[in-house]
């Protein structure tokens, strides 16, 4: 492949501590892959406020280079990601993740083809971010999954009900609700990738996909991206649905078991906590109607 080698990006408001953030250009067709790489290996990169405030920046920029045909996404170290910080949801911050650039929405509202490249775990968010994303090159190490009824993190707004769209409604609400980890063929089975390739390959394979689409009018191919991506606009956006069944969420005993016990390396206790909360409902109900009978 004629492409030139990595460089970082550099200048006015491209100093990054989370992600490290590079491009490279092809030597005959003149086109350049941009790539922004979580750089958190020693905890999973792992996604907070932060990170997507740098990753916002990163894709703003290569959204106004117009020498750029192609964004990829990554991770550092041996694994694509797993989520957001159970640090920060444990403090109440997941809605202010969300709803202040969610990493999902960088996606959609990219002018650029946006391609993931996933080893390793891709759980969480990192794997409703790959599944936005148009494109999904996998290593053959790569297990992709959700893991939000698990840690009692609820989800929704348009990248749940978008997954149906990629591997349609039975698999998309058995990864979503059964939260279950899927081999990197299994996930091509699915159509929840584009093509699996050994792990030291996986950059070879990206070269061939973007020199491929670099061959290919950029102003078509941001058309295009505009038109698929035009049907996410009719699904709600984060924390609709779940403000209006559970508005306190992070704050009742069932919001707060799933980050204690993943950072206690111990399984919840959810049915327990609905157990007392329906022993307590039938005290009440009992002292009610002790009180109805004196009258």
């Amino acid at each position: 492949m004629a492409f030139t080698q990595w460089q970082i990006v550099e200048g006015d408001g491209l100093v990054f501590d989370e992600i490290i953030y590079e491009k490279k250009h092809h030597e005959t067709l003149g086109g350049g892959i941009a790539r922004v790489t979580i750089d958190k290996a020693d905890r999973y990169n792992v996604m907070a406020i932060s990170t997507v405030d740098e990753m916002f920046r990163a894709f703003y920029d290569a959204n106004h280079d117009p020498t750029i045909g192609l964004i990829v996404v990554t991770g550092a170290g041996k694994h694509f990601g797993t989520g957001g910080d159970v640090e920060w949801e444990k403090w109440g911050l997941r809605e202010a993740f969300y709803n202040r650039y969610p990493h999902n929405r960088l996606i959609r509202n990219s002018r650029k083809p946006v391609m993931a490249v996933v080893r390793g775990y891709c759980l969480g968010g990192h794997n409703h971010m790959a599944y936005c994303c148009d494109f999904t090159i996998a290593g053959e190490s790569a297990k992709f999954g959700q893991a939000g009824p698990k840690v009692s993190s609820p989800a929704d707004g348009f990248f749940v009900p978008y997954l149906t769209k990629v591997v349609g409604a039975k698999k998309a609400r058995e990864m979503w609700m059964l939260c279950r980890r899927y081999p990197a063929q299994q996930a091509l089975e699915m159509g929840l990738v584009n093509s699996v390739v050994p792990d030291d390959e996986i950059w070879d394979e990206v070269d061939r996909w973007g020199e491929e689409l670099l061959e290919k009018s950029p102003g078509c191919l941001e058309i295009l991206k505009a038109s698929f991506d035009q049907e996410m606009d009719g699904y709600n956006e984060m924390g609709i649905i779940s403000s209006q069944y559970y508005p306190d969420w992070f704050d009742m005993p069932e919001g707060k078991e799933g980050g204690a016990a993943f950072t206690e390396k111990r399984p919840p206790e959810f049915w327990r906590i609905r157990e007392r909360e329906a022993a307590a409902r039938q005290q009440l109900l009992e002292a009610y109607e002790a009180e109805d009978a004196k009258k």
